[in-house]
């Protein structure tokens, strides 16, 4: 992008964060009225599924293009991006957010109403990644997102119709635990014909994805465009400006969805053959291979080390075109008795038994960050130490909690108590050990008879454990069953509502989830959304900090009236309950 481009499209963005909207200020935002929006992205994305499914294209763009100027999906899109995305508070490189209902009013009525800016390069940031290295992230502007989230929608439910069973990774309705109970299905049981496994990962997919392979792709879609337009918007680090000759940068709203398109048909490729007998759900043919793929991971349960040398082959050359390759370094063939590691878990069969645990690096991951954390908390009080500690404990718990998990809880527990001893005698150097354990561990925790709990005496907080954790069998998604599919629409509301019974959250809080069927008395809206469940202990870290500080901030707030005066506990957002009239 020049310098021209670049100006005129900061005087576009400028224009939308100034200027008045007509009527009183962020009124029109918190006015909206969210489950009749909601519902009317739903049924247009249910429509274009359907259309997709009967393989009717010309009905399927004209119905893209009437998603694409939707003010229903104008406003779901802005929401996503500015109240419901993880980085709505991080700027591109305009250093700009939305975090006002008056500038929320603004940048939707442009998002619906005018044609998109040139796009703006994204801003280069680094995250650590489990190694050690660092990965790389694309950061765009707040414009640039609030589009993509709106093509998004038009895009996905065309795809999501012709995805392949077995892919579960940034992908509606499922996640990681999806696709760790499909490789348990596939290996338990005491004949397991499929043993040798091709582990295989992919060298930097987001950033070498070719974009006229990927263009192509996406055929007619009617904002094809847009998305070469963001392909090629190039990227902004340290001050200068390079141009992105491949890929789709990690971090963008439609970059996970576009990974997926170009990874479409990798069963295909690796001679997966699916058979359905009558009356039961589609199964894996006799003789065929069998993968399942997370985003650009993935492994491949073969009959012999020869086939799954085969399958690696026919894959390399599928790849190729592409822009792809295999990551040697992490790419291997192992038989199943000997064990391989999958998205944090350690799958390996113990003679007739299959057993899935958390994988030895991520115990001593968790470790060293409590390690890190506690050391850092040096000279805190006990109050900020829990509330520090718990977020990242109940997190990972969440995590393995579909898993074999118990022992790595027990050893993660000692670990905590031994840095939590050793914390309280470094802030209490002349005291003696009973005085500390006096102060600082007790039965703090209500319906526990446990004295060692670490607790604030003064205020009743505690820190929980990792072995309060409750072991769940997580129910994996059937099939190619999809959000978008209408004819399953009673399947995933049962499916939301089972889920939602063990989120990790306080039994009062689940409690009125359950009773309100997760929704708010007062708008009918979801409280919760959680359309995409976290898919690391990372993710449900900040998902459950995020949902405790909602409940704090009154995002969400527990509103004890009622008509008749007397008190009883429910919970609402509070910007129904301001728009109802009702005292703070």
């Amino acid at each position: 992008m020049d310098k021209l481009d670049a100006g005129t499209t900061q005087a576009v963005v400028d224009d939308v964060c100034e200027e008045p909207v007509n009527g009183p200020e962020g009124l029109y935002w918190d006015s909206v009225r969210w489950r009749e929006a909601e519902e009317q992205v739903r049924r247009l994305r249910q429509r274009i599924f359907k259309a997709s499914q009967e393989k009717d294209l010309k009905r399927v763009r004209n119905l893209q293009k009437l998603m694409l100027r939707n003010r229903a999906n104008a406003l779901v899109s802005m929401r996503r991006v500015t109240e419901l995305n993880a980085g709505r508070a991080t700027p591109g490189v305009d250093g700009r957010v939305v975090l006002t209902s008056q500038g929320k009013s603004r940048l939707v009525h442009m998002v619906q109403q005018s044609a998109p800016p040139r796009a703006w390069p994204v801003r280069r940031v680094y995250i650590p990644k489990a190694n050690g290295k660092r990965r790389p992230l694309g950061i765009p502007v707040i414009v640039d997102r609030a589009f993509q989230a709106k093509t998004a929608n038009a895009l996905e439910p065309e795809w999501e119709a012709r995805f392949e069973p077995r892919s579960y990774g940034f992908r509606p309705g499922r996640s990681c635990h999806d696709a760790i109970e499909a490789i348990f299905n596939t290996l338990s049981g005491r004949q397991v014909k499929r043993q040798w496994i091709l582990d295989a990962d992919l060298r930097a997919a987001f950033d070498q994805i070719d974009h006229e392979f990927l263009v192509g792709l996406l055929g007619s879609f009617p904002a094809v465009g847009m998305i070469r337009e963001w392909l090629r918007a190039g990227v902004m680090e340290n001050g200068e400006w390079a141009p992105s000759e491949a890929g789709t940068p990690q971090g963008g709203v439609i970059s996970p969805l576009l990974l997926n398109v170009a990874l479409h048909g990798m069963e295909e490729a690796a001679g997966v053959r699916q058979t359905k007998a009558a009356g039961r759900a589609l199964t894996s043919a006799p003789g065929s291979p069998v993968l399942v793929r997370y985003a650009d991971d993935y492994v491949a349960m073969c009959h012999s080390r020869e086939e799954a040398e085969q399958v690696k082959e026919k894959l390399a050359r599928w790849l190729e075109p592409r822009g792809l390759a295999f990551n040697e370094g992490k790419t291997r063939i192992v038989h199943v008795g000997d064990g391989f590691d999958f998205l944090g878990f350690t799958v390996r069969r113990y003679r007739q038994k299959l057993l899935i645990t958390p994988s030895k690096d991520a115990v001593k991951r968790i470790r060293r960050r409590l390690s890190i954390e506690v050391s850092a908390l040096n000279g805190a009080n006990a109050e900020a130490v829990i509330g520090k500690l718990n977020p990242i404990i109940r997190g990972w718990a969440a995590y393995y909690r579909a898993a074999v998990s118990s022992r790595a809880y027990r050893v993660a527990d000692h670990h905590v108590w031994l840095l939590l001893f050793k914390w309280a005698k470094r802030a209490h150097p002349t005291k003696p050990k009973r005085w500390i354990i006096d102060r600082y561990f007790g039965k703090f925790h209500p319906e526990r008879q446990d004295r060692w709990v670490f607790g604030d005496r003064r205020t009743g907080a505690y820190l929980g454990k990792f072995a309060w954790t409750r072991i769940v069998r997580h129910v994996s998604v059937k099939g190619g069953a999809s959000p978008d599919d209408p004819s399953l629409a009673q399947y995933w509301a049962d499916r939301r509502r089972k889920k939602s019974k063990n989120f990790p959250l306080t039994k009062s809080t689940l409690r009125l989830l359950t009773m309100q069927k997760g929704r708010c008395t007062l708008c009918g809206d979801f409280l919760l959304h959680a359309d995409h469940e976290p898919n690391s202990p990372q993710q449900w870290e900040q998902w459950l900090a995020t949902t405790r500080k909602a409940l704090q901030m009154q995002f969400i707030r527990r509103d004890g009236t009622s008509a008749n005066g007397h008190g009883r506990s429910r919970l609402t957002h509070s910007r129904c309950h301001r728009n109802a009239g009702n005292p703070q």
